[in-house]
Protein backbone atom coordinates (compact mmCIF):
# COMPACT_ATOMS: atom_id res chain seq x y z
CA UNK A 1 0.00 0.00 0.00
CA UNK A 2 1.23 3.52 -0.79
CA UNK A 3 -0.01 7.09 -1.15
CA UNK A 4 2.35 7.97 -3.99
CA UNK A 5 -0.13 8.28 -6.87
CA UNK A 6 -0.10 11.77 -8.33
CA UNK A 7 2.77 13.95 -9.48
CA UNK A 8 6.14 12.77 -8.20
CA UNK A 9 7.96 15.49 -6.29
CA UNK A 10 11.70 15.90 -6.76
CA UNK A 11 13.41 17.22 -3.64
CA UNK A 12 16.98 16.87 -4.90
CA UNK A 13 19.52 19.70 -5.19
CA UNK A 14 19.58 19.72 -8.99
CA UNK A 15 17.95 19.40 -11.29
CA UNK A 16 15.18 21.08 -9.37
CA UNK A 17 11.51 21.36 -10.27
CA UNK A 18 10.93 23.14 -13.59
CA UNK A 19 7.84 25.40 -13.47
CA UNK A 20 4.98 24.60 -15.82
CA UNK A 21 5.35 28.08 -17.30
CA UNK A 22 8.97 27.33 -18.24
CA UNK A 23 8.05 23.97 -19.76
CA UNK A 24 5.29 25.66 -21.76
CA UNK A 25 7.66 28.37 -22.98
CA UNK A 26 9.89 25.71 -24.54
CA UNK A 27 6.94 24.10 -26.35
CA UNK A 28 7.05 26.15 -29.53
CA UNK A 29 8.66 25.87 -32.98
CA UNK A 30 12.27 26.98 -33.50
CA UNK A 31 12.95 30.38 -35.03
CA UNK A 32 15.63 32.10 -37.10
CA UNK A 33 18.95 31.88 -35.25
CA UNK A 34 20.66 34.82 -36.95
CA UNK A 35 18.29 37.80 -36.78
CA UNK A 36 15.19 39.09 -35.09
CA UNK A 37 13.60 37.68 -31.94
CA UNK A 38 16.38 35.32 -30.89
CA UNK A 39 18.98 38.09 -30.99
CA UNK A 40 16.76 40.12 -28.68
CA UNK A 41 16.28 37.11 -26.38
CA UNK A 42 20.04 36.61 -26.11
CA UNK A 43 20.64 40.28 -25.30
CA UNK A 44 17.95 40.13 -22.63
CA UNK A 45 19.36 36.97 -21.07
CA UNK A 46 22.87 38.43 -20.87
CA UNK A 47 21.49 41.48 -19.06
CA UNK A 48 19.45 39.27 -16.73
CA UNK A 49 22.65 37.41 -15.82
CA UNK A 50 24.35 40.72 -15.03
CA UNK A 51 21.42 41.73 -12.86
CA UNK A 52 21.37 38.45 -10.96
CA UNK A 53 25.11 38.68 -10.27
CA UNK A 54 24.96 42.44 -9.64
CA UNK A 55 27.73 43.18 -12.09
CA UNK A 56 28.58 45.23 -15.15
CA UNK A 57 30.80 42.37 -16.34
CA UNK A 58 30.86 40.19 -19.41
CA UNK A 59 28.56 37.14 -19.41
CA UNK A 60 28.73 34.13 -21.73
CA UNK A 61 26.17 31.35 -22.22
CA UNK A 62 27.35 27.78 -22.85
CA UNK A 63 25.49 24.70 -24.06
CA UNK A 64 26.87 22.70 -21.13
CA UNK A 65 26.28 21.78 -17.52
CA UNK A 66 28.26 23.35 -14.70
CA UNK A 67 31.31 21.20 -15.39
CA UNK A 68 31.51 22.83 -18.80
CA UNK A 69 31.46 26.29 -17.27
CA UNK A 70 34.25 25.22 -14.91
CA UNK A 71 36.44 24.44 -17.91
CA UNK A 72 35.35 27.58 -19.73
CA UNK A 73 36.32 29.77 -16.78
CA UNK A 74 39.73 28.18 -16.29
CA UNK A 75 40.73 27.88 -19.94
CA UNK A 76 39.91 31.49 -20.71
CA UNK A 77 42.17 33.10 -18.10
CA UNK A 78 44.99 30.64 -17.39
CA UNK A 79 47.95 29.03 -19.11
CA UNK A 80 49.47 25.57 -18.93
CA UNK A 81 51.25 24.84 -15.62
CA UNK A 82 49.70 27.85 -13.86
CA UNK A 83 49.05 27.14 -10.19
CA UNK A 84 45.54 27.46 -8.81
CA UNK A 85 44.56 27.32 -5.15
CA UNK A 86 41.36 25.38 -4.49
CA UNK A 87 39.53 26.16 -1.24
CA UNK A 88 38.01 22.91 0.03
CA UNK A 89 34.64 22.91 1.82
CA UNK A 90 33.06 19.76 0.41
CA UNK A 91 33.14 18.12 -3.00
CA UNK A 92 32.68 20.73 -5.69
CA UNK A 93 35.60 23.14 -5.40
CA UNK A 94 37.84 20.08 -5.45
CA UNK A 95 35.98 18.86 -8.53
CA UNK A 96 36.61 22.19 -10.21
CA UNK A 97 40.28 21.83 -9.39
CA UNK A 98 40.38 18.31 -10.81
CA UNK A 99 38.88 19.65 -14.04
CA UNK A 100 41.75 22.14 -14.15
CA UNK A 101 44.33 19.42 -13.65
CA UNK A 102 43.09 17.59 -16.74
CA UNK A 103 43.79 20.62 -18.92
CA UNK A 104 47.29 21.22 -17.60
CA UNK A 105 46.97 23.34 -14.47
CA UNK A 106 49.01 22.84 -11.30
CA UNK A 107 46.33 22.36 -8.64
CA UNK A 108 46.89 22.90 -4.93
CA UNK A 109 44.08 22.20 -2.47
CA UNK A 110 43.89 24.22 0.72
CA UNK A 111 42.61 21.50 3.06
CA UNK A 112 39.19 22.12 4.52
CA UNK A 113 36.27 20.13 5.83
CA UNK A 114 32.90 18.80 4.73
CA UNK A 115 31.51 20.24 7.96
CA UNK A 116 32.58 23.88 7.95
CA UNK A 117 33.15 26.84 5.69
CA UNK A 118 36.49 27.94 4.27
CA UNK A 119 38.62 29.72 6.87
CA UNK A 120 39.59 33.15 5.46
CA UNK A 121 42.57 33.33 7.83
CA UNK A 122 43.98 30.13 6.32
CA UNK A 123 43.54 31.61 2.83
CA UNK A 124 45.36 34.79 3.85
CA UNK A 125 48.23 32.84 5.44
CA UNK A 126 48.70 30.63 2.36
CA UNK A 127 48.71 33.59 -0.01
CA UNK A 128 51.15 35.55 2.17
CA UNK A 129 53.47 32.54 1.99
CA UNK A 130 53.32 32.68 -1.82
CA UNK A 131 56.00 35.36 -2.05
CA UNK A 132 56.83 34.48 -5.66
CA UNK A 133 53.16 34.89 -6.65
CA UNK A 134 53.01 31.44 -8.25
CA UNK A 135 49.29 31.14 -7.48
CA UNK A 136 47.38 32.62 -10.39
CA UNK A 137 43.81 31.97 -9.27
CA UNK A 138 41.82 31.13 -6.13
CA UNK A 139 38.79 28.83 -6.65
CA UNK A 140 35.86 28.51 -4.25
CA UNK A 141 32.16 27.63 -4.28
CA UNK A 142 29.63 29.91 -2.61
CA UNK A 143 27.52 26.87 -1.65
CA UNK A 144 28.77 23.30 -1.80
CA UNK A 145 25.90 21.05 -2.83
CA UNK A 146 27.39 17.98 -1.16
CA UNK A 147 28.10 19.44 2.28
CA UNK A 148 25.45 22.24 2.15
CA UNK A 149 27.93 24.75 3.57
CA UNK A 150 27.86 28.40 2.53
CA UNK A 151 31.18 30.22 2.22
CA UNK A 152 31.70 33.88 3.09
CA UNK A 153 32.76 35.32 -0.27
CA UNK A 154 33.43 38.91 0.92
CA UNK A 155 35.59 37.59 3.78
CA UNK A 156 37.66 35.48 1.37
CA UNK A 157 38.07 38.51 -0.91
CA UNK A 158 39.31 40.50 2.09
CA UNK A 159 41.78 37.72 2.92
CA UNK A 160 43.20 37.87 -0.62
CA UNK A 161 43.52 41.65 -0.36
CA UNK A 162 45.11 41.47 3.11
CA UNK A 163 47.71 39.12 1.66
CA UNK A 164 48.51 41.65 -1.06
CA UNK A 165 48.02 38.97 -3.68
CA UNK A 166 46.89 39.56 -7.27
CA UNK A 167 45.48 36.08 -7.99
CA UNK A 168 42.19 35.98 -9.82
CA UNK A 169 39.25 35.31 -7.50
CA UNK A 170 36.90 32.77 -9.13
CA UNK A 171 33.58 31.77 -7.55
CA UNK A 172 31.19 28.93 -8.41
CA UNK A 173 27.59 30.02 -7.77
CA UNK A 174 25.94 26.98 -9.34
CA UNK A 175 24.13 26.02 -6.11
CA UNK A 176 23.58 29.55 -4.82
CA UNK A 177 22.64 31.95 -7.60
CA UNK A 178 19.01 32.95 -7.27
CA UNK A 179 18.78 31.62 -3.69
CA UNK A 180 20.90 34.10 -1.70
CA UNK A 181 22.69 37.44 -2.17
CA UNK A 182 25.57 37.51 -4.63
CA UNK A 183 27.29 40.80 -5.47
CA UNK A 184 30.05 40.09 -7.96
CA UNK A 185 31.32 43.65 -8.35
CA UNK A 186 30.95 44.79 -4.73
CA UNK A 187 32.61 41.60 -3.49
CA UNK A 188 35.54 41.81 -5.90
CA UNK A 189 34.96 38.56 -7.77
CA UNK A 190 36.87 38.31 -11.06
CA UNK A 191 35.12 35.30 -12.62
CA UNK A 192 31.71 33.85 -11.73
CA UNK A 193 30.50 30.40 -12.78
CA UNK A 194 26.80 29.53 -12.78
CA UNK A 195 24.32 27.05 -14.25
CA UNK A 196 20.58 26.96 -14.92
CA UNK A 197 19.28 23.79 -13.25
CA UNK A 198 19.12 24.79 -9.57
CA UNK A 199 18.00 28.20 -8.33
CA UNK A 200 17.31 29.34 -11.90
CA UNK A 201 14.54 26.74 -12.36
CA UNK A 202 15.52 25.42 -15.79
CA UNK A 203 16.19 22.05 -17.36
CA UNK A 204 19.91 21.20 -17.27
CA UNK A 205 21.93 22.19 -20.30
CA UNK A 206 22.94 25.84 -19.96
CA UNK A 207 25.81 27.24 -17.91
CA UNK A 208 27.45 30.61 -17.67
CA UNK A 209 30.63 32.53 -16.98
CA UNK A 210 30.74 36.19 -16.08
CA UNK A 211 34.11 37.97 -16.15
CA UNK A 212 35.32 41.42 -15.13
CA UNK A 213 37.92 43.60 -16.83
CA UNK A 214 40.82 42.10 -14.89
CA UNK A 215 39.82 38.61 -16.04
CA UNK A 216 39.36 39.84 -19.62
CA UNK A 217 42.90 41.26 -19.56
CA UNK A 218 44.29 37.93 -18.29
CA UNK A 219 42.32 36.27 -21.08
CA UNK A 220 44.46 37.98 -23.72
CA UNK A 221 47.53 36.08 -22.46
CA UNK A 222 45.91 32.71 -21.64
CA UNK A 223 47.19 29.80 -23.72
CA UNK A 224 44.60 27.22 -22.62
CA UNK A 225 41.96 28.85 -24.81
CA UNK A 226 40.15 26.50 -27.18
CA UNK A 227 37.68 27.21 -29.95
CA UNK A 228 34.48 26.23 -28.14
CA UNK A 229 35.03 27.92 -24.77
CA UNK A 230 36.91 30.99 -26.04
CA UNK A 231 35.46 34.34 -24.93
CA UNK A 232 37.05 36.22 -27.84
CA UNK A 233 35.47 33.93 -30.44
CA UNK A 234 32.10 34.39 -28.74
CA UNK A 235 32.41 38.16 -29.12
CA UNK A 236 32.21 37.77 -32.91
CA UNK A 237 29.91 39.94 -34.99
CA UNK A 238 27.44 37.19 -35.92
CA UNK A 239 24.79 36.17 -33.37
CA UNK A 240 25.64 32.47 -33.67
CA UNK A 241 29.20 33.23 -32.51
CA UNK A 242 27.80 33.74 -29.01
CA UNK A 243 27.03 30.00 -28.93
CA UNK A 244 30.00 28.78 -31.01
CA UNK A 245 27.44 27.52 -33.52
CA UNK A 246 23.73 26.77 -33.46
CA UNK A 247 22.05 28.34 -30.40
CA UNK A 248 20.09 26.10 -27.97
CA UNK A 249 16.87 27.76 -29.07
CA UNK A 250 14.35 26.00 -26.83
CA UNK A 251 16.55 26.21 -23.75
CA UNK A 252 16.78 29.95 -24.36
CA UNK A 253 12.99 30.19 -24.51
CA UNK A 254 12.77 28.40 -21.18
CA UNK A 255 15.50 30.45 -19.53
CA UNK A 256 13.83 33.65 -20.69
CA UNK A 257 10.62 32.59 -18.95
CA UNK A 258 12.50 31.57 -15.79
CA UNK A 259 14.18 34.97 -15.61
CA UNK A 260 10.83 36.64 -16.25
CA UNK A 261 9.39 34.78 -13.25
CA UNK A 262 12.33 35.85 -11.07
CA UNK A 263 11.98 39.45 -12.21
CA UNK A 264 8.23 39.42 -11.57
CA UNK A 265 8.73 38.11 -8.03
CA UNK A 266 11.71 40.49 -7.58
CA UNK A 267 15.10 39.15 -6.62
CA UNK A 268 14.94 40.39 -3.03
CA UNK A 269 11.68 38.49 -2.54
CA UNK A 270 13.13 35.36 -4.15
CA UNK A 271 16.03 35.50 -1.72
CA UNK A 272 13.72 36.07 1.26
CA UNK A 273 11.53 33.14 0.19
CA UNK A 274 14.57 30.87 0.12
CA UNK A 275 15.67 32.11 3.55
CA UNK A 276 12.24 31.43 5.04
CA UNK A 277 11.90 27.94 3.57
CA UNK A 278 15.47 27.01 4.51
CA UNK A 279 14.89 28.20 8.07
CA UNK A 280 11.69 26.16 8.26
CA UNK A 281 13.64 23.11 7.09
CA UNK A 282 16.25 23.67 9.77
CA UNK A 283 13.50 23.99 12.40
CA UNK A 284 12.19 20.57 11.41
CA UNK A 285 15.60 18.91 11.25
CA UNK A 286 16.51 20.36 14.65
CA UNK A 287 13.55 18.52 16.18
CA UNK A 288 14.39 15.26 14.39
CA UNK A 289 17.98 15.43 15.63
CA UNK A 290 16.76 15.03 19.20
CA UNK A 291 16.46 11.28 18.56
CA UNK A 292 20.22 10.85 18.15
CA UNK A 293 20.18 9.19 14.69
CA UNK A 294 20.03 12.32 12.54
CA UNK A 295 22.28 15.38 12.78
CA UNK A 296 23.17 18.45 10.76
CA UNK A 297 26.24 18.00 8.60
CA UNK A 298 27.11 21.66 9.21
CA UNK A 299 27.21 22.20 13.00
CA UNK A 300 27.50 26.00 12.84
CA UNK A 301 24.03 27.41 12.04
CA UNK A 302 25.55 30.51 10.42
CA UNK A 303 27.28 28.34 7.81
CA UNK A 304 24.19 26.43 6.64
CA UNK A 305 23.04 27.28 3.13
CA UNK A 306 19.62 28.47 2.04
CA UNK A 307 19.52 26.15 -0.97
CA UNK A 308 20.09 22.67 0.48
CA UNK A 309 20.37 21.02 3.90
CA UNK A 310 22.57 17.94 4.33
CA UNK A 311 21.46 15.66 7.16
CA UNK A 312 23.76 12.96 8.49
CA UNK A 313 22.17 9.59 9.33
CA UNK A 314 24.36 7.43 11.53
CA UNK A 315 22.77 4.14 10.37
CA UNK A 316 23.16 3.35 6.65
CA UNK A 317 20.34 0.81 6.75
CA UNK A 318 18.02 3.40 8.26
CA UNK A 319 19.14 5.96 5.67
CA UNK A 320 18.25 3.67 2.79
CA UNK A 321 14.92 2.84 4.38
CA UNK A 322 14.07 6.53 4.73
CA UNK A 323 14.93 7.28 1.10
CA UNK A 324 13.06 4.24 -0.21
CA UNK A 325 9.98 4.89 1.94
CA UNK A 326 9.72 8.50 0.81
CA UNK A 327 9.95 7.48 -2.84
CA UNK A 328 7.97 4.22 -2.90
CA UNK A 329 5.25 5.14 -0.40
CA UNK A 330 4.94 8.91 -0.83
CA UNK A 331 6.29 9.76 -4.29
CA UNK A 332 8.94 12.11 -2.88
CA UNK A 333 12.52 11.75 -4.12
CA UNK A 334 14.89 13.03 -1.41
CA UNK A 335 18.51 13.75 -2.29
CA UNK A 336 21.17 11.21 -1.39
CA UNK A 337 24.55 11.95 0.15
CA UNK A 338 27.34 12.16 -2.42
CA UNK A 339 31.13 11.98 -2.54
CA UNK A 340 32.53 11.58 1.01
CA UNK A 341 28.97 11.53 2.39
CA UNK A 342 27.74 8.73 0.13
CA UNK A 343 25.75 6.29 2.26
CA UNK A 344 25.96 8.67 5.22
CA UNK A 345 23.48 11.45 4.55
CA UNK A 346 20.34 12.67 2.87
CA UNK A 347 19.96 16.10 1.30
CA UNK A 348 16.80 18.19 1.43
CA UNK A 349 16.66 20.67 -1.42
CA UNK A 350 14.82 23.95 -0.92
CA UNK A 351 15.83 25.95 -3.97
CA UNK A 352 14.32 27.25 -7.17
CA UNK A 353 10.63 26.72 -7.89
CA UNK A 354 9.49 25.84 -4.39
CA UNK A 355 6.86 27.12 -2.00
CA UNK A 356 5.55 26.29 1.49
CA UNK A 357 3.28 23.33 0.58
CA UNK A 358 6.00 21.76 -1.56
CA UNK A 359 8.52 22.03 1.27
CA UNK A 360 6.07 20.92 3.95
CA UNK A 361 5.15 17.95 1.78
CA UNK A 362 8.79 16.88 1.63
CA UNK A 363 9.29 17.38 5.36
CA UNK A 364 6.03 15.54 6.05
CA UNK A 365 7.10 12.55 3.96
CA UNK A 366 10.44 12.36 5.79
CA UNK A 367 8.81 12.60 9.20
CA UNK A 368 6.22 10.02 8.14
CA UNK A 369 9.06 7.67 7.18
CA UNK A 370 10.82 8.17 10.51
CA UNK A 371 7.64 7.27 12.37
CA UNK A 372 6.63 4.36 10.13
CA UNK A 373 10.13 2.85 10.29
CA UNK A 374 10.48 3.38 14.04
CA UNK A 375 13.66 5.40 13.59
CA UNK A 376 14.40 7.40 16.74
CA UNK A 377 13.66 11.09 16.20
CA UNK A 378 12.30 14.09 18.01
CA UNK A 379 8.60 14.50 17.39
CA UNK A 380 7.02 17.59 15.86
CA UNK A 381 9.49 18.50 13.14
CA UNK A 382 6.86 19.47 10.63
CA UNK A 383 4.96 21.37 13.29
CA UNK A 384 8.14 23.29 14.12
CA UNK A 385 8.49 24.21 10.44
CA UNK A 386 4.87 25.39 10.32
CA UNK A 387 5.29 27.44 13.47
CA UNK A 388 8.41 29.09 12.09
CA UNK A 389 6.65 30.06 8.88
CA UNK A 390 3.54 31.22 10.70
CA UNK A 391 5.64 33.50 12.88
CA UNK A 392 7.71 34.90 10.03
CA UNK A 393 5.34 35.13 7.08
CA UNK A 394 3.35 38.25 7.88
CA UNK A 395 -0.40 38.55 7.45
Amino acid sequence: MSVRNGRQFISIPGPTTVPDEVLAAMHRPPIDIRTGELVEITDGLLQDLRNLCQTTGFPNIYIANGHGAWEAALSNVLSRDDKVLVLESGSFAAGWGQAGATIGLDVEVLPGSYQKAVDPAAVEARLKADVSKDIKAVLVVQVDTASSVVNDIPAIRKAIDNAGHDALFMVDTIASLGTMPYKMDDWGVDVTVAACQKGLMMSPGLSFTISNRKAKEKHTHANLRTAYWDWTARDGEEHYHKYAGTPPVHHLFGLQKAFEMINDEKLENVILRHHLLASATRAAVSKWCEGGVLSFNIPDPSQRSNSVTTVLVNDEKALNEILNYCDEKCGVVVGIGIAALSGKALRIAHMGHINAPMLLGTLGAIEMSLQALNIPHGKGGVQAAIEYLAQNVSV
